[in-house]
């Protein structure tokens, strides 16, 4: 399956991307190549191979997030520059 100059052009005018007369001989003949490997691709029959997210076989390695108690208000207030009304108190950032 072979690219035209037309649709070279047309891809560059997509990407924005200004390309010289040379260019578009070099491209026109490597993304034809490229498209042929996947019509290649597209010939094999993968009716049997199981859709995945990962080549390996990997799976969740997080630990489940468990839920507990907080720390207290004025132990998390201790360590703020400036607390006011059990809250941070920061300078204002827009005025």
């Amino acid at each position: 399956m072979g690219l035209t100059r037309a649709e070279v052009e047309h891809i560059a005018k997509l990407a924005r991307v200004a390309l010289s007369e040379e260019d578009k001989v070099k491209f026109e003949e490597q993304l034809s190549e490229i498209l042929d490997h996947f019509d290649v691709l597209r010939q094999l029959n993968t009716d049997d191979v199981p859709p995945t997210a990962h080549t390996l076989p990997l799976e969740n390695v997080f630990s489940p997030d468990q839920a507990r108690d907080s720390l207290p208000p004025g132990d998390i207030l201790a360590n703020a520059p400036r607390s006011e009304d059990g809250l941070f108190r920061v300078r204002a950032v827009l005025e």
